[in-house]
């Protein structure tokens, strides 16, 4: 940049800036002699450090005879830490916009930048999405800083790899990617690293806006990436040898390659309970999930198409419950896990304080009423009621079971059980189909890989799972010598 004056510097970064009211200008004479601007944004900085750090020892100081004011105001002057050279107006308005104040000594071309900045963010304490009974309660939080010190507090290794960079025309939002050198695939760093650059968007208002970007098949109903709140269990996901995306803003980092068994794991069963413990819960949610999903239409299946095979008198308690409801089994079925879903989408937005009451007459006033006024009949109320708690086994994939749930009801009202098990039969192919950057999704059940089945649904002592999950892609295979 060429030497310009500061009355010159200080119009063109007005105008860059459009004269915003927080935009603040400062003016005043260093080392006695040279005229100086120093620029920021009045909320997003610390003022006092500015004041302190910066303009007192500026204004307070003499400069060497023959001295670069630059570098003598870098090394000899200015007592904040983290301070660099910027050639352009350009790096300066951007590092301005990241919570830095930049000074210009008159007619040197240059801008001295300092971070100075002061951004507001929820102190660290427990996530309400994955509360434990045991182990650590840190959770992260919407500060990528914090995030990245709570990974960096953990894992104090060099080979941690962090690599951050701005998303988003707008919001220029820092993004992380995080990995362990020696450990993670280059392959799937690289694709990482490809997938989020190529993002060209106003702006990345959370992580899930990079979620879609990560994804093999964005349009599929299922995830391929996953999310987590606590660090520990991003810890050991890095060390499992996955890449984790840190999202400035947002308190959900992301992780990929990504297992379906995933969600069928829970920091609970690493903490305190014991192997035949873990074993059964993951069991218990496998089942919870399969319920979720298939009973409804088994239950319509076999009302409409196979009732021959219900036993005698629980097919008499079905006729009499169902004796003047005006639907088929079919529509009662769908509008009552409608009602269900309108229901829990109204608590979602309702104020905290209505959220129980709405609950007590969703759930048992409505749906009393309801049986009552002959729209529906208990054992489908049950049924659904039922089946809306079990999709809460696994949160994480609740948006995709209650759809699941709602097309294998459908499916049983039309093609009966045939139907179903044909859907299941296709379900489990285009499952098997999936791949999460060179990871089957169902591994390690298909492709079967019997090293990495030892944290699978039945989990093994932690003394025998001696190797690094095979379904992924990995340098180092080895992760327990000696126990």
């Amino acid at each position: 940049m060429e030497k310009k004056d500061c009355k010159f510097i200080e119009k063109e970064m007005k105008k860059v800036f459009h004269e915003s009211s927080d935009f603040k200008v400062r003016k005043f004479v260093s080392y006695h002699k040279i005229d100086t601007l120093l620029f920021f944004f009045d909320n997003i900085v610390n003022v006092l450090r500015i004041d302190r750090e910066i303009i007192e020892p500026l204004t307070q100081s003499e400069i060497t005879k023959n001295a670069d004011v630059i570098n003598f105001a870098l090394s000899d002057t200015i007592i904040v830490g983290q301070g660099e050279v910027v050639e352009t107006i350009d790096d300066a308005q951007e590092k301005i916009l990241n919570g830095f104040c930049a000074l210009y000594f008159d007619k040197t071309g240059k801008f001295l930048v300092f971070d100075v900045k002061n951004f507001q963010s929820r102190s660290i304490a427990e996530p309400p999405t994955s509360a434990v009974l045991k182990g650590p309660r840190e959770g992260f939080n919407e500060s990528i800083a914090t995030n990245i010190m709570l990974i960096r507090k953990r894992l104090k290794h060099n080979d941690l790899v962090i690599k951050q960079s701005p998303i988003g025309k707008y919001s220029q939002t820092q993004v992380a990617i995080v990995y362990i050198d020696s450990i993670a695939s280059a392959d799937v760093v690289d694709k990482v690293k490809k997938k989020i650059e190529s993002i060209d968007m106003d702006g990345i208002i959370d992580s899930f806006y990079i979620q879609k970007a990560l994804e093999e098949r964005s349009y599929s109903l299922f995830q391929q990436v996953g999310s987590t709140e606590k660090p520990d269990i991003i810890m050991s996901k890095l060390l499992e040898g996955r890449v984790a995306i840190i999202v400035d803003g947002s308190p959900m980092v992301l992780t990929v390659p990504y297992l379906l068994i995933e969600d069928l794991q829970s920091s609970n069963d690493y903490y305190f309970a014991r192997a035949p413990r873990v074993t059964f819960l993951r069991l218990l949610r496998l089942f919870g999930i399969l319920i979720a999903i298939y009973l409804p239409g088994i239950y319509v299946a076999m009302q409409v198409f196979h009732y021959k095979v219900i036993p005698y008198k629980f097919l008499v308690t079905i006729t009499n419950s169902t004796i003047g409801i005006p639907f088929t089994p079919l529509i009662e079925i769908l509008f009552i896990i409608l009602l269900f879903e309108g229901l829990a989408e109204a608590s979602l937005r309702m104020p905290s304080y209505l959220g129980l009451a709405l609950s007590i007459v969703g759930a048992l006033i409505l749906g009393d009423t309801a049986v009552n006024a002959g729209l529906v009949s208990s054992p489908a109320v049950m049924i659904v009621a039922l089946t809306g708690v079990l999709l809460f086994t696994v949160p994480d994939q609740q948006a995709q079971l209650s759809i699941l749930r709602l097309i294998f009801t459908v499916i049983g009202g039309i093609l009966g059980l045939y139907g179903i098990i044909a859907a299941s039969v296709f379900l489990v192919a285009y499952l098997s189909n999936l791949d999460s950057y060179g990871t089957p999704f169902l591994a390690p059940y298909a492709p079967n890989i019997k090293a990495d089945k030892k944290d699978g649904f039945r989990r093994y002592d932690l003394r025998s799972m001696r190797q690094r999950p095979l379904s992924i892609p990995i340098k180092n295979k080895t992760r327990l010598k000696k126990l």
